[in-house]
């Protein structure tokens, strides 16, 4: 480890900032936030040990803006940064930039964010370190419409076109028959070549009721890779998660601790170093890697519940080259653990809702942690995500721990902006979801229900 390592700059706002200032606290070192004019005067950065405008409110121009970011590390005497999640977090540039300015990135190489940033590239590395993957070849698609169609008859309808330099859910379309895939085709390529710059897509056969369960890795620079268990983020609208847990309920240990146990091997393979996460499609018993994310997740807290580790702190100590004092066997998952994410948005149209803050009451009690950067008098930015909080629960068993949640979120009160918590206080008395093991398509078909109850209802 080098020593003078002693400051990050985190850049990054909101709860994922507050997150790594207490890290950073546990660790000794010296936390310096970077913000926009639209965070100027945020609770949060009076616990940073020092602050520092990066730009106006539009992110290109402030969080995005990385001669900014590499300027703000520089004026503060910063030797770290911290990218959070979003934003410059998978950046391959960035990462690069930051090696090249002599600073140290809280994250993986860019070699390595390349490799696994391209969704082709990195079923390649997953498919040589036995890593089961989604039917379909392992390389992007040509142009030849008859080859294409050639490929989707071999693999069989449906499939989806992905973009290879995608994420978020962009850059996805289902094709249910041949005569569609043409279009569909063309219209894919148009999308990646828009959000994401390359226009390169491939092709997998799309299965009908997953579930998508992830697993959690760190990695050293010292050869030691460990997987910390396993979540279940399945609740999802738009394929953006709503509702996560740990573990991933019902299905069987032996087969998660084997995908386990080849993610944390194909770590080591590609030399990554830092928090990662695998995700899989899992479905009739078997898993399918569909990406990796080479940060750290909004939901990785529920690992943190059920394994007592602070997966921020092992992430900035392994950046700083020290080596995991864990073995894997170390590793124990104990009880289960629920996320709720809290939005500022209207829970009927999901429209955002930003504003101000005016009463904030976050629920307590044995079990209960919520990880929010707002209180009363907080001002909500209209340019940023909505996510304003956290609701993450523990309990012995999933029973106490969904008997825990909807209890907190019984108690939680967000006044001044239209939040989420009415939906999630439905969603948790829902019953397929109390069951478990809900496919990625439950949420959605669980909200066409609602809304055609209440179109009859008027």
């Amino acid at each position: 480890m080098t020593q003078s390592q002693n400051t990050v700059l985190i850049a990054n706002r909101g709860e994922i900032a507050l997150r790594i200032i207490r890290a950073c606290r546990r660790l000794g070192l010296r936390a310096v936030c970077a913000f926009s004019e639209a965070d100027r005067g945020a609770a949060y950065l009076d616990l940073a040990d020092d602050a520092i405008c990066v730009g106006p409110a539009t992110a290109s121009k402030s969080y995005l803006n990385i001669s900014a970011i590499l300027a703000a590390a520089k004026i503060t005497g910063a030797d770290m940064i911290h990218p959070g999640y979003g934003f410059l977090s998978e950046n391959a540039d960035f990462s690069q930039a930051v090696a090249d300015a002599g600073l140290t990135l809280i994250g993986p190489s860019a070699d390595v964010m390349r490799r696994m940033g391209d969704k082709v590239a990195a079923k390649t590395a997953m498919i040589a370190s036995g890593v089961p993957c989604v039917p379909g070849p392992d390389s992007v698609l040509p142009n030849d419409i008859d080859e294409i169609t050639r490929i989707a008859n071999e693999i069989g309808y449906p499939v989806i076109l992905k973009a290879a330099g995608g994420g978020g859910g962009r850059g996805m379309r289902i094709v249910k028959s041949a005569g569609a895939l043409a279009d569909a085709f063309m219209l894919t390529k148009q999308e990646a070549q828009r959000y994401f710059n390359n226009p390169d897509i491939y092709m997998e056969k799309f299965l009908e009721k997953p579930r998508h369960v992830e697993i959690q890795v760190i990695s050293d620079s010292h050869g030691t890779a460990l997987w910390l268990g396993d979540r279940d983020c399945s609740m999802q609208r738009r394929h953006q998660k709503m509702i996560e847990e740990a573990p991933a309920p019902d299905i069987d240990r032996a087969l998660i601790a084997k995908i386990g146990e080849r993610c944390a091997a194909s770590c080591r393979e590609i030399g990554y170093v830092g928090a990662g996460t695998f995700e899989f499609l899992y479905e009739n018993g078997e898993f399918f890697f569909i990406e990796m994310n080479t940060r750290i997740q909004v939901e990785h807290p529920v690992t943190e519940m059920v394994t007592g580790l602070d997966i921020v702190a092992m992430q900035i100590d392994v950046a700083r080259g020290a080596a995991l004092t864990l073995a894997q066997s170390d590793v124990r998952t104990e009880g289960h653990s629920f996320e709720c994410r809290i939005n500022a948005e209207d829970p009927d149209t999901f429209a955002p809702s930003p504003g101000t803050v005016d009463l904030m009451h976050v629920p307590g009690g044995p079990g209960v942690r919520v990880d929010t950067h707002i209180a009363t008098g907080a001002k909500i930015s209209a340019s940023y995500d909505s996510m304003v909080a956290k609701v993450i629960t523990h309990g012995a068993t999933r029973d106490e721990a969904l008997a825990r949640a909807r209890s907190a979120l019984a108690e939680m009160k967000i006044e001044g902006v239209s939040t989420n918590i009415l939906l999630h206080r439905a969603l948790l008395a829902d019953a397929g979801f109390a069951k478990g093991g809900v496919s990625i398509h439950h949420l959605e078909h669980w909200l066409d229900n609602r809304d055609n109850k209440t179109e009859a209802q008027s």
